[in-house]
Parts: C-alpha cells; structure tokens; sequence
C-alpha cells in the first residue's frame, strides 16, 4: 500500500511509459503517491489518448529538464474521411464522409509539405495557455479562442502502413522538435487531401534521450519499489548531447560552492550549456563559459545550476 512506502531517497529520472487514458499530470500526481515526494515534473505533455515516453525528473532533477534532448519521435495513425473537435477520436465527429478510393500514393504526394520548419496552429483542445487558461478549459466551456499559429520543426516523415478501407489509414513515424502537434499534422493533411483527417492513435517511441523499449510502466515501477529494487536513471544519459567537462578533486570543491572556475583551455563558444562531472563521473551540474568580469581576458567556467552544493 503507499501509505506503508518510506519516502523515495533517491533523484534522478524516469522513462515512463505513459497508459492510454491518463493526462501527463495524472502520472506525475501517481509517481508522487508511489514516491512520497513532491517534487516530481515531466518533460513533455502527452495526450491522454496517446502512450508511450514521458520523461519524469525526482527530487533535484526537476532542475535538469531545461536540458532535455528536444527531438522526439511518435509513430502515429491518421484516420481519413473523418473529422472532430479536437482533431483525435476522444472528441465529437464535426464531419465523416467515406473516401474509398483514396491512395497511399495521393496521401504520399502532400507528405513532403510537413517536412522542414513549419507553421501549424496547434488543436483548440490543447494544453497552451492563452490570458492564463488552458485552451482546452476554453474549449469545454464553449469559448471560440483564435489559436495562435506556431513554428516547429519536423526533421522526417516515414510511411510505416498504408490500409484501405471506407476511412483509410496511414500510419506514420514521425521525427520532430518540440511544440510539434501530431493531431495538426492529422487535421491538414486531411484538409489538403479534401477528405478531413483526425488522429486515431498515437505512440511516443522516443522523447528527452529516452526511448520506449526501455521504459517503465506505472505497475512495474510499484513492483520495484515493493520489493526495494526501484531506482531512479542518473542524468548522465539524458546530457549526453551537451558537452562535458570532468573537474579535478579541487575544483569540484568550489564548483559545489557555486564558486567561478579560472579556465584555460576554452573548448566551447561562450555561454553554450556544459554538463559539468567530477572525476567518479557525477554529474555535479551544468556550467558554461564567460569572460571573468573582473579581468576580460580571462576566461570562466560559471555554475548555471550546481546538482551537489552545500
């Protein structure tokens, strides 16, 4: 039972498989129950009809997801001749109007306009906040609200599955940046075809380093942890992707103070984020370089956050 689990100890991160029918925060108030900790976020809102990778950071990790890999990749099914509310199959059918002899080659022809930096406007039910509220208050409440259209960034499209039928499906895996809106991406295709779109099924196989066949689910995680074997992921993996500076034994003393590094050997333009590591391979924190404001032509390596302070 939670109420007889001691107080997680432990920080770092974990890959969650996240179930279909929960929301992000559905999952984070759970691993706070099972934890006895409050101090737990996600790195990437999931929609409650989608599952897969939901990066979660405990305890002092929270600091660290700011620095999370921003690629993800979904695997997602496009649903043709149908349209909702709020672009998935969990809202009300505006439109259907079957469309049988729609072709994978036809569907293939418009993919190559969603590749690249792109605008969308991002579905009315949705987390973004417009004057403080949830767009998908809003949307509960009736209250049209103009969607403010947004750049993002899909780097590829690969088709995975073509199936025929009165409402076709394609099913697709998607590489993208942050922000990217799988059900925008559904709802103009389907505009550009003339037969509406929504979509019908959405798996994130990758988010924040992460990737699902390596995750957990909630179940296991209380497995784990009734029978004192859970443990959290280091972040060594998820900043892989910064550059890394190892400290000598005396100045991981003064970085833990928060102290400025006096460095010479300047590896990385000036104010680019550095994960920063003690000679155990600890991640004590992340740093960068600037110039000293005292001398100009010395250079600094400066905490931005430090993980194992006093």
């Amino acid at each position: 039972m939670d109420g007889d689990r001691q107080k997680f100890e432990g920080w770092g991160f974990i890959n969650l498989h996240k179930p279909l029918g929960w929301t992000s925060h559905d999952c984070v108030g759970r691993l706070r129950r099972l934890l006895r900790l409050k101090k737990i976020g996600h790195g990437g809102t999931l929609d409650p009809l989608a599952t897969g990778v939901l990066p979660i950071a405990v305890g002092k990790a929270t600091r660290l997801l700011q620095y999370l890999p921003k690629m993800k990749t979904y695997r997602g099914t496009i649903r043709f001749g149908v349209q909702t509310t709020t672009d998935d199959l969990a809202g009300e059918a505006i439109a259907t109007q079957p469309c049988p002899t729609l072709t994978e080659a036809q569907v293939s022809r418009y993919l190559p306009e969603f590749i690249g930096h792109i605008t969308q406007i991002p579905p009315a039910f949705s987390a973004i906040q417009r004057d403080g509220k949830r767009l998908y208050e809003l949307a509960r409440q009736g209250i049209e609200v103009d969607v403010p259209s947004r750049e993002v960034d899909v780097y590829d499209l690969k088709v995975l599955a073509w199936r025929d039928g009165e409402f076709p499906e394609l099913e697709l895996e998607i590489h993208c940046g942050e922000g990217t809106y799988i059900r925008a991406i559904a709802r103009d295709l389907g505009t550009k075809l003339g037969t509406g779109g929504t979509l019908a099924g959405l798996v994130r196989t990758s988010s924040g380093g992460f990737h699902l066949d390596q995750s957990l689910t909630l179940e296991h995680i209380e497995a784990q942890l009734d029978q004192s074997q859970f443990h959290c992921q280091l972040p060594n993996q998820v900043l892989q992707h910064l550059p890394k500076i190892i400290l000598a034994e005396a100045e991981e003393l003064s970085w833990n103070y928060g102290k400025k590094l006096p460095w010479i050997e300047v590896t990385e333009p000036l104010g680019t984020a550095i994960s920063v590591y003690n000679q155990d391979d600890l991640c004590l924190g992340v740093g960068e370089f600037h110039l000293s404001k005292d001398d100009e032509t010395q250079t600094v390596l400066a905490p931005r956050l430090v993980l194992q302070g006093h």
